[in-house]
C-alpha cells in the first residue's frame, strides 16, 4: 500500500494562472499545466532566492521531495518558452498557510513578501 502524500505549504496562489503566447488556440495540446506547489518552488527558489533546504522547511516536505518538484517546473517552464505552449497553473497537493487573520510570517510567504510589503506603503 503506498504511503499517502503529504501536502504541501503553499502560501499564495498566483495572482494569474495562464501564461504563453497571446496567438494560440484554446486546443489542449497547447497547454502545459504546473501544480501549484510546483509554482510556489519556482517562487521560492528562483524569485525569493531561497536554498532547496530553506524552500523544504518553508514548504514542510523534504529537500529530496523540493528537488523533484523544482526539476519539474523547471522543464514545464522551458517546455513552455521553447515549443511556445501555454502554462496554466493549477492543482497539486498543497495547502494554504495562515489566514489573512492569522498569516504565517515566515520570510517568503507570498502575503509578506518584498513586494507586497512595498505596495503596502
Amino acid at each position: 500500500m503506498p504511503r499517502p502524500r503529504k501536502w504541501r505549504k503553499v502560501c499564495c496562489l498566483p495572482q494569474t494562472d495562464q501564461f504563453g503566447p497571446l496567438n494560440k488556440s484554446n486546443n489542449k495540446d497547447e497547454f502545459i499545466v504546473m501544480t501549484v506547489d510546483e509554482y510556489e518552488t519556482i517562487r521560492l527558489i528562483d524569485l525569493e532566492e531561497f536554498t532547496q533546504k530553506e524552500c523544504a522547511d518553508q514548504m514542510n516536505i523534504a529537500r529530496t521531495t523540493v528537488q523533484g518538484i523544482y526539476n519539474n517546473a523547471r522543464k514545464k517552464l522551458a517546455e513552455s518558452l521553447v515549443n511556445g505552449k501555454v502554462l496554466r497553473i493549477e492543482g497539486g497537493d498543497y495547502k494554504l498557510c495562515g489566514s489573512i487573520e492569522k498569516p504565517c510570517g515566515r520570510r517568503g510567504c507570498g502575503r509578506h513578501s518584498r513586494k507586497n510589503r512595498m505596495e503596502e506603503n
